[in-house]
């Protein structure tokens, strides 16, 4: 297979940086970095004080220093396109209302609880029966954390 027929994952370096940079500037958004403090963080770290001027060994290193800060990816929790069905939908709302709850709310983790559940992994794939097993399993979940999490006082 020739470079070009290759997708982005598969190493255009092009993309893989503009992927590093738009997770950096997430992260600082994320941490709440004052401009200041960012530019200090990139010279400490690389000895350069713009990301744009990087590498990306540099960049990486960059977004290891961002994660040991606290910056963690949010995973996608919804497909690209919606569910076709409502019933199918519902498993994505409740999926999305547990995710504070719960150490891994990727759709990775929606795949493999809905396989535990009733044997079809893929939400899309489950029969209106299989996803009000797999709604009423999430129901419970979340009724459970939420009598457990603690109070937050406004």
């Amino acid at each position: 297979m020739s470079k070009s027929t290759h997708s982005h994952q598969d190493g255009d370096p092009v993309l893989m940086r503009r992927a590093r940079l738009a997770k950096i500037h997430l992260a600082k958004k994320a941490l709440a970095m004052e401009e200041e403090s960012y530019r200090a963080l990139l010279r400490r770290i690389t000895g350069k004080d713009s990301s744009a001027a990087m590498e990306i060994a540099e960049l990486d290193a960059v977004l290891a220093e961002f994660k040991r800060l606290g910056f963690a990816e949010k995973a996608r929790l919804r497909p690209r396109k919606p569910a076709p069905h409502p019933h199918q939908r519902k498993v994505y709302a409740l999926w999305g209302a547990l995710a504070p709850y719960v150490k891994d709310g990727s759709a990775r983790a929606l795949r493999s609880f809905c396989r535990r559940q009733t044997g079809v992994e893929t939400p899309e794939f489950l029969d209106p029966e299989q996803a009000n097993k797999v709604t009423e399993g999430l129901k419970a979940w979340l009724k459970r954390a939420r009598a457990n999490a603690p109070e937050i006082s406004a």
